[in-house]
C-alpha cells in the first residue's frame, strides 16, 4: 500500500465500547475508510453506521470478511468470541485488531499469533493504556537513558466501581465453579498492568502473588439477584524481571479511585517518573518526574506533540487512548512499520497472568517461560 491509500476497516460489534472508543478513533483518522460494521442486532449496527458514516452494514461477520473493501477487521465483541473471530479474520487474509483478552489461556493466543505470521497479516491487541501519552513519554525516557538503569517498576489499578455490591460485575460465566477463588480483577484489569510493566521493563522472570475476595456477595451481569460468589477482587504480585529489575503489581476492583485508575511508577538510577491514568477533574491523565539531583516530583506538561491530532487532555480517555492505538495500527499497515502490541504480546500477558494465578494457588514463586516470538 502507498501512503496515499486509505485502509478499509470493518468493525465487528456495535456496543458501548465500539461507540466510545473504536469508532471515534477510526473516524478521526484521515487514512481510514470505515467500510463496514457488523452486529447480530441490525439496529445497533445501523445506528453506528449512520453516526459514523460507515458504508455497509452486516449481520453475519462471514459476509463482511468476504467484502473486498474490508482489508482490516476490528473485533470489539464479548470476550469468548475474540479468538474465533480473530482466527477467521486471519484465515481470510485480513489484518486484525482484537479487544483483549485474545484468549483466556496463553497457548491459543500464541497459536493465533503464529497463524497471523504464517498468513502475513498484521495484528494488534487492544491494550488501551500503552497508548497513553504519559506512558509513551516514560517509555522514551527509559529507552533514551534519561531515567538511567531501571531499579523498580510499580503498577497499580485503583478503581472502585465494583466496591458497590449492587454494581453488576461483568464477564463471569454462570456455570463457573464456586468452590474456590475465581480469578477476575487480575484477568480483566491486571492484564493491562502486566502488559505495561513488561513493555516498559522487559520480560518477567518469575512472580509470587496473593489474591483475595473482599466482597463475597454481589450482583453479576446475567444472573438474578445477589450471588454468593468468590470472585477475586484484588491481587498483589511481586515480579523479578529477567534483567534484575524489581516489580510490584496490584489489580483491584475495590481500591478507591476513579476509572480507569491505572498508575505506573518507574524508578531508575538517574530519575523517576509517575504516570496517573486516572480521569480526575476533567483531565484524562497526569505525568510527574524527578531526578537524582532534584528529588521533588514536578508536573510534566503533555503538549500537542504527545497527543493524537485533534485531541487534548480533556478528551475522554477512551477516545484519547484509542485514537493513538488506531493511528499506530493503521500506520503500521499502510507504511509497513514494525508491529507493536501484537497478538504475541497478548499471549505473553496471558502467560504472565496464568503464572500469577498459579503462584497464588500453589503459594510459591513461579517462573515465566522465556517464550520466543
Amino acid at each position: 500500500m502507498t501512503t496515499s491509500q486509505r485502509l478499509g476497516v470493518g468493525v465487528i460489534g456495535a456496543h458501548d465500547w465500539a461507540e466510545k472508543a473504536h469508532l471515534p478513533a477510526y473516524a478521526a483518522h484521515e487514512r481510514v475508510h470505515l467500510a463496514a460494521i457488523c452486529d447480530v442486532v441490525p439496529e445497533r449496527a445501523e445506528a453506528m453506521a449512520a453516526r459514523f458514516g460507515i458504508a455497509r452494514v452486516y449481520c453475519d461477520y462471514r459476509e463482511m470478511l468476504a467484502d473486498p473493501a474490508v482489508q482490516a477487521v476490528d473485533v470489539c465483541t464479548p470476550t469468548h468470541t475474540h479468538l474465533p473471530l480473530s482466527l477467521d479474520a486471519i484465515a481470510a487474509g485480513r489484518h486484525v485488531l482484537s479487544e483483549k483478552p485474545l484468549a483466556t489461556s496463553a497457548a491459543p493466543a500464541f497459536e493465533a499469533a503464529a497463524a497471523a505470521a504464517r498468513r502475513g497479516v498484521r495484528t494488534k491487541l487492544g491494550f488501551t493504556f500503552r497508548y497513553s501519552p504519559a506512558i509513551r513519554q516514560i517509555k522514551r525516557w527509559i529507552d533514551d537513558g534519561t531515567l538511567g538503569t531501571i531499579f523498580h517498576i510499580h503498577g497499580f489499578e485503583q478503581n472502585s466501581q465494583f466496591l458497590d455490591p449492587d454494581y453488576p460485575l461483568r464477564q463471569v460465566s454462570p456455570d463457573v465453579p464456586r468452590d474456590r477463588l475465581i480469578p477476575s480483577s487480575i484477568v480483566g484489569y491486571g492484564s493491562h498492568l502486566v502488559d505495561l510493566m513488561r513493555w516498559l521493563g522487559g520480560e518477567f522472570g518469575s512472580v509470587a502473588a496473593s489474591m483475595r475476595n473482599f466482597v463475597p456477595e454481589r450482583l453479576v451481569r446475567g444472573m438474578v439477584g445477589r450471588q454468593l460468589i468468590p470472585v477475586e477482587d484484588g491481587t498483589v504480585a511481586l515480579v523479578d524481571y529477567a534483567n534484575g529489575t524489581q516489580g510490584l503489581l496490584q489489580s483491584s476492583y475495590i481500591a478507591v479511585g476513579n476509572y480507569p485508575g491505572v498508575e505506573i511508577r518507574v524508578y531508575g538510577s538517574k530519575g523517576a517518573a509517575v504516570a496517573r491514568l486516572i480521569s480526575e477533574f476533567g483531565i484524562a491523565e497526569t505525568l510527574h518526574a524527578a531526578t537524582a539531583d532534584e528529588v521533588e516530583f514536578r508536573p510534566i506538561a503533555l503538549g500537542p506533540e504527545h497527543l493524537p491530532p485533534g485531541a487534548d487532555l480533556h478528551t475522554p480517555w477512551p477516545e484519547l487512548y484509542y485514537r493513538n492505538l488506531i493511528r499506530h495500527f493503521v500506520d503500521e499497515i499502510l507504511d509497513d512499520r514494525p508491529e507493536e502490541c501484537t497478538f504475541f504480546d497478548g499471549a505473553k500477558s496471558q502467560e504472565i497472568v496464568d503464572a500469577i494465578v498459579t503462584a497464588h494457588f500453589e503459594r510459591r514463586w513461579v517462573d515465566v517461560p522465556a517464550t520466543a516470538r
